[in-house]
């Protein structure tokens, strides 16, 4: 049986993967994150999916510091989830972190974030870039709909009416 706080990094780890496709609705919006990231010196592969698990992590040290179960993530503002991006220090979304992780590329996903953290320099940097691509994509999302707190869950039923949620 699954625990809530495994299922609820689970449905963190779901924002995390179809934020940039729904994002990429405009396809101008991929194509400028990927010269970015190219600019960077960041595989865009690689980075897209650290920009993935960078949004899971922040989705959960917000669920966990107000102490929402997997239920309640979907009424999650993504703006706050943003905010996190911006006001926790790196080191901090990775507090509370599920042991093993369900899906190992999650896991391995989690640990080069870790590794990032724990190297400085130039990850340092990379971070930083990332996390301001993270922000960015939140905030895009969020300000696409016409009501002005979107939440976790209207990403989700976007991704269900995209087909996406089917990649979990």
């Amino acid at each position: 049986m699954t625990s809530d706080h495994d299922m609820l990094w689970r449905r963190c780890a779901l924002l995390g993967r179809v934020l940039l496709p729904l994002v990429d609705q405009e396809p101008w919006r991929q194509v400028r994150r990927h010269e970015a990231l190219r600019g960077r010196g960041i595989d865009t592969a690689a980075g897209e999916r650290m920009i993935e698990i960078f949004a899971a992590l922040a989705a959960h040290a917000v669920a966990l510091d107000a102490s929402l179960s997997a239920a309640e993530i979907d009424a999650l503002p993504l703006k706050v989830v943003a905010e996190v991006v911006t006001n926790k220090v790196d080191y901090e979304l990775l507090a509370g972190l599920p042991a093993p992780f369900a899906d190992d590329r999650d896991g391995q996903a989690v640990n080069v974030f870790r590794l990032y953290v724990y190297k400085g320099g130039q990850y340092s940097h990379r971070l930083l870039l990332l996390g301001t691509e993270v922000r960015h994509a939140l905030n895009v999302l969020a300000e696409r709909r016409p009501t002005p707190s979107l939440t976790c869950g209207d990403v989700f039923h976007r991704a269900d009416g995209a087909g996406l949620s089917q990649r979990s």
